[in-house]
């Protein structure tokens, strides 16, 4: 008896499944969970955080752009010195509002730990609004350098 053979497919087939079998992976972790959170989304929430904290006790802030850099451009670090800033607050000018930016690696490298990157990021964000408004950093947060 002769059993036919069918025609090989000039393509391949898509691949619907892993070689073993078992399907697709999944995420390693779901969104919830810290592990799928990375540095810079982490460092963000801590600056959002803090802001959400001083906006509280003045509504002012609302009007402020708060952003987050990686490092300060080199003019940046010339102008302070020999020192790397960890933040800087720009007035508002008649077509673009006040901007505070807080450095990202300057603070994460100062900072051992989650709690002392946590408080230096609100130190940051407290001295450059105090900067902004003209204000001494207690006036601006009375918890500040107490924690």
């Amino acid at each position: 008896m002769d059993s036919p053979v069918p025609p090989h497919p000039s393509e391949p087939r898509p691949r619907r499944r892993d070689r073993h079998g078992r399907g697709m992976r999944g995420p390693l972790a779901p969104p919830q969970v810290p592990l799928s959170v990375s540095r810079a989304e982490g460092f963000r929430d801590l600056v959002q955080d803090s802001v959400e904290r001083l906006e509280r006790r003045w509504p002012q802030l609302a009007d402020v752009d708060f952003m987050v850099l990686d490092v300060p451009s080199a003019d940046a670090s010339q102008v302070r010195g020999e020192t790397v800033p960890l933040g800087r607050a720009t007035s508002a000018e008649k077509n673009r509002p006040a901007q505070i930016v807080v450095y990202r690696r300057p603070v994460e490298i100062r900072a051992k730990s989650r709690d002392e990157r946590a408080l230096l990021v609100h130190e940051v964000v407290v001295e450059q609004v105090a900067e902004l408004l003209g204000l001494s950093p207690e006036s601006v947060d009375p918890r500040y350098g107490q924690e």
